[in-house]
């Protein structure tokens, strides 16, 4: 059964850094997009950032655009999202997903993590 496990998530300052982690495992995920979300209290899913995995193509949401880096490691069948210059707006749990179409949109994943929570305080 395919699984992923994210992990990573923690309390920073504005201005600091985290490094988040997607462990792939159960089936394989050659050709699938791996996408990272983000879901603060009382509001919806919002994309992050997305990449396949031959890491061909790489996306990301504008908010997060010079300050965030994914990138995927096949060997370690995991993904990375490097996340600097934090701003207290980042405060949310991070989700990984998988799936075969490269959007943006949520739905569309069919596999998701439990969840990492990031908290920048001001």
């Amino acid at each position: 059964q395919a699984q992923l496990v994210e992990s990573g998530g923690g309390l920073v300052q504005a201005g600091g850094s985290l490094r988040l982690s997607c462990a792939a495992s159960g089936r394989p995920f050659s050709g699938y997009v791996m996408g990272w979300f983000r879901q603060a209290p009382g509001r919806e899913h919002e994309f992050v950032a997305r990449i396949t995995w031959t890491g061909g193509s790489i996306v990301y949401a504008d908010s997060v655009k010079g300050r965030f880096t994914i990138s995927r490691d096949k060997a370690k069948n995991t993904v990375y999202l490097q996340m600097n210059s934090l701003k207290p707006e980042d405060t949310a749990v991070y989700y990984c997903a998988a799936g075969v179409a490269f959007t943006a949109v949520p739905g569309q994943y069919n596999y998701w993590g439990q969840g990492t929570q990031v908290t920048v305080s001001s």
